[in-house]
């Protein structure tokens, strides 16, 4: 009877280690899903989104949403990952997504509207609260109203890595004063204006790292075409984790290609400003291999020109024209004309003289959702694109310079105009007299007889207080290629 009672306790634990097993078995083989398939999430509307994911290997993977009930299979490859194109509706919601191997997961309070990517440096990254010591101006109101449940938001944690990525840790989060005063101050206002204009629900997924350069955000196919800055191998270590070419993109974009997207904000320059000719090869080329790897398309690229700022305080020692950001302001605005689908918001009036971040995020985040409002969304009858120079007439001692993009003429709001300069042949800038007419300005200079060229603000660091008469700004720019 002993050994019986033995015997049978024996056949007991090996069953429960068996079940034991098998459930561990069945644990792993749940399908899982990556951190932007979650519960909150938004999907873009009315077209065929990416979802996918690892399951167990070879398995049948059905993905289905609560707006129609139809499902849509595949098979998993022999490593468990697996990828399918889903049919969205218009916007809408909250809806269910289920996604199952034969285990059910269902992700809740899914939004379907209108999704964006928000990318770039600190400008962009710089939270509705602030940095320490350096506020949004009006923030802390916007924050207290901000609750909006349509109103979603992702923020992909700083990750700097020598091999592609696939997942991240964070959660999508809806709209309200706990999630928006961390969030970017200039995504916020984009998505609210969209939010508030298309009245659909807004997706906003912030990919930034304050200080990086645009090489950090490329990918290593990209990046080899350029040699002046090495591209580190597998495992290598990183020196400098925001200034290393590859190394974020491989972390912090990677996880997200492919997922539906309208389209992209990007705020960065910054810390490029030594290399703007190179930056202009470099932006085009970036904006061209993101749409490639998302494969939709050009799909709207609107960025931010970096604000006026001077960055003598980074190297007094220097020759200020080494170092002036003008340049790295005209090679954004020369990208314009590169880049297909794109658009500039201009920033000459809030740039603040010795602090790199402006606190005037609001005008920012706003003018590059007027650029979508227009380009994108069809909106008509109001302004959206700054003016431009256009050309320059010498007569006598005076320079006449003319504008595109000034249907309605020019103004200061009533201030002197400042900010420009004329030279003659020896190409000595002095500043100028400007006289302001409805939609040009007359410019002359008792130190330059004879002028030749023209320059507006372009400078580290220049208020810019020439408008349209809409209110959008006027870039620093020059007529001379010296």
């Amino acid at each position: 009877m002993k050994v019986m009672n033995t015997e049978l306790k024996r056949t007991s634990v090996a069953f429960m280690l068996l079940v034991f097993l098998m459930s561990g078995l069945t644990a792993n083989a749940k399908v899982k899903l990556p951190a932007l398939f979650a519960d909150h999430m938004v999907l873009q509307q009315q077209t065929k989104v990416a979802v996918w994911g690892w399951s167990e290997a070879r398995a049948t993977v059905e993905v289905s949403g609560s707006w129609n009930n139809e499902s849509v299979s595949t098979k998993a490859d022999k490593d468990g990952k697996w990828k399918l194109m889903l049919q969205t509706p218009e916007a809408g919601g909250p809806y269910q997504l289920s996604v199952s191997d034969g285990e059910v997961i269902t992700l809740e309070n899914v939004m379907i509207g209108e999704v964006w990517i928000c990318s770039g440096q600190s400008n962009m990254e710089m939270p509705m609260k602030g940095f320490q010591g350096q506020p949004v101006k009006g923030s802390n109101m916007d924050i207290l109203k901000s609750e909006d449940h349509t109103i979603r938001m992702i923020t992909v944690p700083r990750n700097a890595q020598t091999t592609p990525q696939d997942n991240f840790e964070a959660k999508w989060k809806e709209a309200d004063a706990a999630a928006v005063r961390n969030f970017s101050a200039t995504g916020y206002y984009f998505g609210k204006l969209l939010n508030e204009m298309l009245d659909v629900p807004i997706g906003l997924i912030e990919v930034s790292w304050g200080g990086s350069c645009i090489q950090a955000w490329m990918s290593k196919e990209t990046s080899t075409a350029f040699e002046d800055k090495e591209i580190p191998a597998p495992g290598d270590s990183i020196l400098v984790e925001n200034r290393t070419p590859t190394v974020l993109f491989n972390g912090m974009l990677n996880p997200v290609i492919a997922y539906g997207i309208k389209g992209c904000i990007w705020y960065q320059g910054e810390t490029n400003y030594q290399e703007p000719d190179r930056y202009l090869e470099l932006f085009p080329k970036m904006v061209k291999e993101w749409r490639n790897l998302w494969g939709i398309g050009d799909f709207p690229f609107y960025y931010a020109q970096i604000a006026p700022f001077d960055y003598s305080v980074f190297t007094p020692d220097e020759p200020l024209e080494k170092y002036n950001s003008a340049f790295l302001r005209e090679a954004q605005l020369k990208a314009m004309d590169i880049i297909p689908n794109s658009g500039m918001a201009v920033l000459m009036d809030v740039g603040e003289e010795t602090n790199i971040h402006p606190m005037r995020k609001k005008e920012g985040g706003e003018r590059l959702a007027l650029w979508a409002l227009a380009k994108t969304y069809g909106f008509r009858d109001f302004s959206y694109q700054s003016p431009g120079y256009y050309a320059i007439e010498i007569k006598g001692s005076q320079v006449i310079v003319s504008f595109k993009n000034v249907a309605n003429g020019l103004t200061t709001f009533g201030k002197e105009l400042m900010g420009f300069e004329i030279a003659g042949e020896n190409k000595v800038f002095y500043p100028a007299t400007a006289f302001l007419r409805s939609k040009s300005v007359i410019l002359s200079s008792p130190r330059v007889e004879k002028p030749v060229a023209v320059r507006y603000c372009f400078k580290d660091y220049a208020f810019g207080n020439l408008f349209a008469t809409d209110g959008l700004p006027v870039s620093s720019f020059r007529s001379d290629d010296w």
